[in-house]
């Protein structure tokens, strides 16, 4: 039993070529189940859909499970929100009749994966585009996660009750529409809770939004190695390294 804790920890723990592409596997897996949900969105249930609805729920409890047997403190790692969200996708996964829609949820794992060090450190060594663009990149997808999110809450809670609703491109059509607060009115949520979820759009989606906007045309921080201390990310109009005080020249609109 301990030899198969010690070859779990190291997958999801070590900083082994294998561990790596395990997690890239994990990363790719969380992508498909996201896909899996939307696609099947647009079709009737069928047999089909069932067995993999429990193929993958089987598997996301397996992948909860094996993190559970090598954390050090379970009940923290249970409550956080990420562990949350793969309880409730197992849920909605193995028994589709209490909420098929709530699996949506996974993608919340996939930010969760984003932010961890390991990932983040193998991701800049092999994609010299996300190394350059990180900071882009991370809003880029907060705000795909959001959106995604957002879109998933609408859908799962109004399908059934909304006309204008039938599938996840009507939700993402209003979710995008009320984003941009472009608001052609054509589809509107139904009740108090449709309310609260377009007003939830409008303030943190928009936000978001802005937020990517800036990183792109004029972000707080820049990417500038220090020759003395090797900090990175430094203010744009900086002139010398806030860590170790050494003169840093800074490209800018202007610079000669």
């Amino acid at each position: 039993m301990r030899g198969l804790v010690d070859w779990i920890e190291e997958l999801y723990e070590s900083g082994s070529p294998r561990s790596h592409r395990f997690r890239y596997w994990l990363l790719a897996f969380d992508i498909a189940t996201v896909i899996f949900v939307v696609a099947t969105s647009f079709m009737p249930r069928a047999p089909w859909i069932e067995v993999v609805d429990v193929t993958l729920g089987v598997l996301i409890l397996m992948d909860l499970a094996a993190r559970m047997a090598i954390s050090e403190n379970r009940l923290r790692l249970l409550v956080q929100p990420a562990t949350i969200a793969d309880l409730i996708a197992i849920a909605s996964f193995l028994a589709p009749v209490a909420g098929e829609g709530f699996a949506f949820l996974r993608i919340l794992r996939t930010l969760r994966l984003f932010r961890t060090y390991r990932l983040l450190s193998r991701l800049r060594q092999d994609f010299p585009f996300f190394r350059r663009n990180e900071d882009a990149i991370g809003a880029a997808i907060n705000l795909g996660v959001f959106l995604f999110v957002m879109t998933g809450l609408i859908y799962t809670t109004q399908h059934r009750i909304n006309a204008e609703i039938t599938n996840y491109a009507d939700s993402l059509y209003f979710t995008v529409t009320t984003l941009t607060t472009t608001g052609y009115g054509d589809i509107t949520l139904q009740g108090t809770w449709g309310r609260m979820l377009s007003v939830a759009v409008m303030i943190f989606g928009v936000t978001l939004f802005l937020r990517l906007a800036q990183i792109l045309f004029r972000p707080l921080k820049v990417r500038k190695r220090c020759r003395t201390c090797g900090l990175e990310l430094h203010d744009g109009d900086a002139l010398h390294c806030k860590h170790c005080g050494e003169p840093i020249k800074i490209n800018t609109e202007g610079a000669v």
